[in-house]
């Protein structure tokens, strides 16, 4: 009883905030079903990197860590020492994109580049804000609603807030469906969001499908040479879905290589989300700039299809440029319940897909321009 009783005197109140944060997280996951390969994962880690470690675990750890320190180990060995696991997961992700809707609509890669805005407005707000440039360029990468590249571009800027960064990208992921819808409404109207797109996709040769990554890969390697890696990993996943021969290899990596890399990422995440750590101003300020960074993403996206339509006859409507972000598939089917909300005959869904996945695109290059050009300044 003495040893019961002396643990649960030592739980501080920030750690009563993190179990909060967990169990709060393990609830969108479960009742929402928000993104729940990687909330519970991290909620349930959140509450287990916070519990009160002593006696025999203590002895266990000693010359590891201190407190929770075999946790402490697993993060470090994870993913601060290793850039390979978001790169990983790129080959995952690739594998599950067809981009045959941008393809054969190429006027959806606009809204992937616009989408991209709120994560400079971000670094510069950040900056202001009194945040080194290097965490400052890390934190506004939130904004590409992009989990392993905001993990990768925080770990190569050597940014102090790797994991309040991790859990920003991965949390607002997750909560598209309530951030976008917000978003929208705040700059569109219902007149916009009922504007009907008909669908009629142009043909996708194979050979086009095949050559598509190879080039991208390429004019990557040009335009953002740091970029080089996430897309590479990216395309490559992408053209072992497309030669039509690696087909056990493209299932495995949309399956198991995918869903055990966000297996360890989400745990792993966690082991950074130390109480005297995480329950921080710097923390907190993160989370909110994070939160900007996505809905000014958003904005943007809707913004810029708006300007379009002053000069063009078919007229987009203005929801599917929010779908220019990373958050893939999540986001484009925000846009199609959206759509179909205003009018139930308006599908947007293939519009939204080819938006969204150029947002893939998108966010590694802004990764690799961020890399390149505050890399350049700091030297």
């Amino acid at each position: 009883m003495e040893f019961l009783y002396r643990n649960i005197l030592s739980i501080t109140w920030q750690q009563l905030i993190m179990y909060a944060v967990g169990a709060a997280l393990i609830y969108l996951a479960i009742r929402k079903d928000f993104e729940p390969a990687l909330l519970v994962p991290m909620g349930f880690g959140a509450i287990l990197v916070n519990l009160p470690v002593s006696g025999v675990l203590n002895q266990f750890v000693e010359g590891i860590g201190e407190t929770n320190g075999i946790i402490q180990w697993m993060y470090e060995v994870g993913i601060e020492s290793s850039e390979a696991l978001p790169l990983l997961l790129f080959i995952g992700i690739g594998a599950m994109i067809d981009f045959g809707p941008l393809l054969s609509n190429p006027k959806m890669f606009l809204f992937g580049a616009a989408a991209q805005f709120g994560i400079f407005f971000t670094i510069a707000v950040a900056v202001l804000l009194g945040f080194d440039l290097k965490d400052a360029a890390s934190i506004g990468i939130i904004g590409a609603a992009d989990g392993p590249t905001s993990i990768l571009v925080s770990q190569v800027l050597k940014s102090q807030y790797v994991g309040p960064i991790a859990v920003a990208a991965y949390s607002y992921m997750s909560l598209v469906p309530i951030v976008q819808p917000f978003a929208i409404k705040l700059v569109t109207t219902k007149k916009d969001r009922m504007i009907k797109m008909p669908y009629k996709p142009l043909n996708v040769s194979k050979i086009t499908r095949i050559l598509f990554p190879i080039i991208v890969t390429f004019i990557a390697g040009i335009v953002a040479p740091m970029s080089v890696s996430l897309v590479g990993f990216l395309m490559f996943g992408n053209l072992l879905r497309e030669c039509g021969v690696l087909g056990r290899l493209s299932e495995t990596a949309q399956n198991v290589l995918a869903n055990l890399i966000t297996l360890v990422l989400g745990l792993t995440i966690s082991f950074s989300m130390r109480a005297e750590q995480f329950v921080t101003y710097q923390t907190a300020l993160i989370m909110l700039l994070g939160l900007v960074a996505f809905v000014f993403d958003s904005i943007g996206g809707v913004l810029f299809a708006k300007f379009l339509n002053l000069f063009s006859k078919n007229k987009i409507n203005p929801m599917v440029g929010a779908a220019g972000i990373s958050a893939f598939p999540m986001s484009s089917r925000v846009i199609q319940k959206m759509g179909i909300k205003e009018d139930p005959s308006n599908h947007l869904l293939m519009h939204a897909v080819g938006a969204n996945v150029s947002g893939q695109i998108a966010s590694v290059l802004a990764g690799g321009m961020i890399l390149n050009l505050i890399t350049r300044m700091i030297k």
